[in-house]
């Protein structure tokens, strides 16, 4: 999602330990926020996020724009069924269509052999 954190380069430098290439990608994802303006808020700054995840052993980065991830026309949807609409997804509707949509977007994009992902959201899981 981009807004790299400490957790965020955890995950990075393990990558980068266990793997010959660590490819990171950041994306903020306009399909799992509930609205435009929390979109809008959200905190972007890709230089810094370049540079965060390069020096935690980003060996590739993959920062696609919206309209190469969503081109138009797009309609095809990961609908994650009835755990998507409980506990966070009660007040965060479509939230979760969004993150399994584009997690299975990027994954397909870059067909990794190992997917790394925190366990903060733990619902994501």
């Amino acid at each position: 999602m981009g807004a790299l954190h400490a957790g965020h380069l955890t995950l990075i430098a393990r990558a980068a330990a266990e793997n010959d290439v660590a490819l990171v990608s950041i994306f903020v994802n306009p399909s799992q926020f509930g609205s435009e303006s929390d979109l809008a808020r959200y905190p972007r700054d890709l230089e810094r996020d370049i540079a965060k995840a390069s020096s935690a052993g980003a060996s590739i980065i993959y920062a696609p724009d919206a309209a190469t991830v969503y081109p138009p026309g797009f309609s095809t949807w990961v609908e994650p069924g009835p755990l998507a609409v409980a506990w966070e997804g009660k007040s965060r509707p479509g939230h979760f269509r969004g993150v399994a949509t584009v997690v299975a977007i990027l994954l397909n994009s870059v067909r990794p052999d190992r997917s790394y992902f925190g366990e903060k959201d733990y619902q994501q899981l």
